[in-house]
């Protein structure tokens, strides 16, 4: 398969060097999207899969036949991304891990995460841009969605040949595993490695197309029928976390009409958190995992926290964490000799790269919201608002899901979309005000000038 991955990659590439730069994005999208990450091309001790390939193409289209590096302003957010890859460099060449092995896999996580990071800092610039990006989205995942489902019912699934072609197995054996039922339904994986990540991609970008919905002057039932779908490529993974994302995303989009009640709200719900952790016998997330499809995991999702944090599972490891491939071994202290499945992305952070790596790790995601606020705050539509509120909606709805789920294959790069759309914000929701007024110049009023100054003063 590495003569069909290097032709797709060829022709993806090209579509990048012919299409202006948010299409060559949206090309990226659907090349992750729909083909394997588990097929690649390996070039020395790098396997390059077809979105390691095709962001390369992006970053060379964008810095030699276009003027975007030039308008690109670097902010704390960009700043704080590098500072986590550099943490993690540092942590693990602290550990047992070897430094080359330790290069290796970090290299590789920057073209997941880093580049297409700063691919859409550099590309979107407006409201226009960003809307072209969320209709192709749900163009992309659409059909998508009904694979996945109809994967989920027969258990054929139309790219299950390619996984013999992998280059490496999962996380748990080969990828041509059998196919997992729950309530009478096949977990669907379509393109990629495991039923969690495939759900995932619909929890994660859903929530930012539904912003679509107040934006939409035509075609509305269309984007419904979308939205729908990415609710059935939920579903059809038959998995908890994507489940969860969900569920925490949507009440907070339909909270949207009031959200002026935010404050009082938020209180209320931390204090009966906080009432129910001192009268409950139990932990609050592991009462939070009775919902979850399998309470077997779920209970598993629970003792791993209390392992790992209260028990001493990260005793003499809390500043530089265990290293990159060393299991902590949290289950075997306290049950068996099995490795330890890290299915929390937090503990998997702080497992590998201690608090060097976590804090800015958490400093990255809390640069994001800082991101949104500062657009919410110069917004002046209640369209923008709503773009801004769906994108917090997707962010929220995910670190919900991380206490149950840690990431990777196509999910990695999801995540790092998000974060850049939130670097890019603020200039999404200001671009349009900007672009007239250039396009006006001098026969613009005074005080058109000072609005414009006075906001753009305001997205640091």
């Amino acid at each position: 398969m590495q003569g069909v991955t290097l032709t797709i990659a060829a022709i993806a590439s090209g579509l990048v060097f012919l299409l202006a730069p948010i299409y060559g994005l949206i090309v990226y999208i659907a090349c992750f999207a729909w083909y394997p990450t588990y097929l690649s091309v390996p070039l020395g001790t790098i396997d390059f899969t077809l979105r390691r390939i095709v962001i390369l193409a992006i970053l060379a289209k964008v810095f030699w036949l276009t003027d975007l590096p030039h308008r690109f302003k670097l902010i704390w957010l960009d700043k704080i991304i590098v500072i986590y890859f550099i943490a993690q460099l540092v942590s693990g060449s602290t550990t047992t891990t070897s430094l080359r092995a330790l290069i290796e896999n970090r290299a590789g996580a920057a073209f997941d995460m880093v580049l297409p990071y700063f691919a859409v800092r550099m590309i979107i610039k407006d409201k226009q841009q960003y809307l072209t990006l969320l209709k192709a989205i749900l163009i992309i995942a659409a059909p998508l969605a009904i694979i996945g489902f109809y994967e989920s019912l027969t258990g054929i699934n139309p790219f299950g040949f390619m996984r013999k072609y992998a280059a490496w197995t999962g996380p748990f054996g080969p990828l041509a595993e059998a196919p997992k039922v729950r309530f009478g339904f096949i977990r669907a994986k379509v393109t990629t490695q495991h039923p969690i990540m495939y759900g995932l991609f619909f929890g994660m970008f859903g929530p930012l197309c539904a912003g679509l919905l107040h934006n939409a002057k035509k075609n509305k039932t269309l984007y419904w029928i979308g939205l729908g779908l990415m609710g059935v490529g939920i579903f059809s993974s038959m998995s908890s976390g994507p489940l969860l994302a969900a569920l925490l995303s949507v009440p907070f989009i339909a909270f949207y009409r009031w959200r002026k009640h935010s404050k009082p709200v938020v209180i209320t719900i931390v204090a009966m958190c906080v009432l129910l952790e001192i009268m409950s016998n139990n932990r609050l997330y592991s009462i939070v995992g009775r919902f979850a499809m399998n309470p077997q995991t779920a209970w598993y999702r629970s003792r791993l926290i209390e392992v790992a944090l209260f028990e001493g599972g990260m005793s003499g490891h809390w500043l530089t964490g265990f290293g990159f491939n060393t299991d902590p071994g949290w289950l075997a202290k306290k049950y068996d000799s099995r490795p330890t499945d890290i299915v929390n992305e937090y503990l998997l952070v702080l497992s590998r790269f201690g608090l060097i790596g976590f804090v800015p790790f958490v400093a990255m995601n809390l640069g994001a919201i800082k991101r949104l606020i500062n657009a919410y705050k110069v917004s002046s539509l209640d369209s923008d608002k709503w773009l801004i509120w769906c994108l917090a909606a997707g962010l929220f709805g995910l670190a919900g899901a991380f206490v149950s789920v840690s990431i990777y294959d196509a999910p990695v790069t999801v995540y790092a979309l998000m974060i850049g759309l939130c670097g890019a914000m603020p200039d999404i929701v200001t671009g349009r005000i900007s672009s007239e007024l250039v396009r006006i110049g001098t026969d613009l009023p005074y005080y058109g000038k000072s609005i414009l100054s006075v906001n753009n003063s305001r997205l640091g």
